[in-house]
């Protein structure tokens, strides 16, 4: 952890936080242009606060869950501005179109499984049979 500001308050640098995170300070970089994270300056090195890092902690779990970043800005704003209760009932919203995203997928890999299944099997048979030529 890098000195501390005036207020005292922890404050961490890029490279701090790449290691931190196992992120490139480029991907940090990314989320400051995306609007996730708005460190200070000291000059031209960037400056982090616990605010910075905890928004960034739930930028990178909404991104391991497959929320978009605009998704997640929209969460993450919320903090701010919102009541918890709607931030509660919003982030309900966003999994639920997640969880619906996923289960489709996974019923659509289900289906290609078992046409590969059916093919497979089609396949041994004729091979078993003598029926295929090659």
């Amino acid at each position: 952890m890098s000195s501390a500001s005036a207020k005292n308050e922890a404050t961490y640098s890029i490279a701090e936080l790449a290691r931190e995170f196992d992120l490139t300070p480029r991907a940090i970089r990314h989320y400051e242009e995306q609007g996730l994270i708005t460190p200070a300056r000291a000059g031209v090195q960037r400056v982090y606060t616990k605010r910075d890092r905890t928004r960034l902690k739930l930028t990178l779990r909404g991104k391991r869950l497959g929320l978009s970043l605009a998704e997640i800005r929209e969460l993450i704003d919320m903090y701010d501005t919102a009541p918890e209760s709607s931030q509660l009932a919003r982030l309900i919203e966003v999994l639920a179109v997640r969880r619906a995203r996923l289960e489709q997928q996974r019923e659509d890999i289900e289906a290609v499984l078992g046409e590969l299944d059916a093919l497979e099997k089609q396949c041994r048979d004729l091979l078993r049979n003598g029926k295929a030529t090659v």
